[in-house]
């Protein structure tokens, strides 16, 4: 008799959390997975190296020329690949969860172009610092979200609706970035076009920990609202059937989705289509019946390691992550639509 699937139960005094097994498995595999393509990615480049000196450089068996190369040179940009990568696939999750949509992208919707003018109006105007970007990043996404919301409002937010809604939106925002750049200096304004495109040429240890830990503290907010998230999907009144409070934990949700976008933007540009690939590859890999949380950060992780790989060591001349993204997306966003149409 099959009594549903199984799941792994965590105690510890009142702390109690329950773990699918396939999903622990999945993300164990994509794990090492995502270990492999970074021990390459230290590996490839001008200057190859072998796997054992990689290790040696990272263990500190290896010193000056070897050590500088990993350590201080491709480091800095896997961690970045791996931590940003999980935000965008967190990011991403709990948007196609909390609208029931898996066309809920923040790219697609328009926050990641709201975080992107933010943070482009501090680079134009006061040539910020990286704690700036994060600020203006976050204040044009949540400017946006809120937007957004109350445009989308009308006897309750629906989430075809706001979809749509966020799409004429993020044109608009396209526009007003484009003629940002136009006004700006020349040097400035090739540097704000190549940065955003999403790319992590540009990051550096200082971004990486800063990022890295206000990520961390997100990913772990997220983490604490990801069950009443699931309860959700069910409908308000379900929800609240279960003591779940619909309005502040939909709120909570908005504002951990724009801010693991912002700082993400910040760093490296808008990376686009990670938000919208890595859950659903996450749902189909782990065979749950909803999104979860922690198989789409690893997705999201492995995916944007793998996209940057493609973009500096295969294509012909070294590109920005972000146009590997949009080549991805855009190929499954039509195979989704084509899907979506047949039913």
């Amino acid at each position: 008799m099959d009594c549903g699937r199984r799941v792994l139960v965590l105690r510890h005094r009142r702390i109690s959390v329950r773990l699918e097994r396939r999903s622990v498995v999945v993300c164990a595999v994509l794990a090492l997975a995502a270990a492999g393509m970074a021990v390459l990615a230290l590996m490839t480049g001008s200057y190859q190296l072998g796997p054992g000196q990689v290790v040696a450089a990272l263990t500190g068996g290896e010193t000056g020329l070897v050590h500088d190369i990993v350590v201080e040179w491709r480091l800095p940009r896997v961690a970045a690949a791996l931590v940003f990568g999980a935000a965008l696939g967190v990011s991403g999750a709990v948007f196609q969860s909390m609208l029931r949509n898996p066309l809920a992208d923040p790219g697609i919707i328009g926050f990641s172009q709201g975080s992107y003018t933010g943070a482009l109006i501090v680079i134009l105007v006061v040539n910020g610092t990286y704690m700036q970007l994060v600020g203006g990043a976050l204040l044009g996404g949540m400017a946006t979200a809120v937007a957004v919301y109350v445009i989308a409002h009308r006897g309750g937010v629906q989430g075809f609706r706001l979809i749509v809604v966020g799409i004429g939106l993020s044109a608009m925002l396209d526009s007003l970035n484009t003629w940002l750049i136009l006004q700006a200096d020349l040097e400035v304004a090739m540097a704000a076009a190549a940065w955003g495109a999403g790319s992590l040429n540009g990051v550096s240890w200082d971004q990486v920990v800063v990022g890295g830990a206000c990520i961390t503290a997100l990913l772990l907010l997220a983490g604490m609202l990801s069950r009443p998230m699931r309860q959700l999907e069910l409908g308000d009144d379900a929800a609240a059937a279960q003591g779940v409070r619909a309005s502040p934990v939909r709120l909570g949700l908005i504002v951990v989705g724009v801010a693991l976008t912002a700082t993400v933007t910040a760093a490296s540009g808008p990376i686009a289509f990670i938000s919208l690939l890595a859950p659903q590859i996450a749902r189909r890999l782990a065979r749950t019946a909803g999104i979860t949380l922690a198989p789409a950060a690893f997705v999201g992780a492995l995916l944007c390691l793998a996209a940057d790989y493609i973009a500096q060591h295969i294509a012909p001349t070294p590109l920005p992550v972000g146009i590997i993204t949009i080549m991805l997306g855009g190929g499954y966003l039509g195979w989704l639509l084509f899907t979506e149409a047949r039913k």
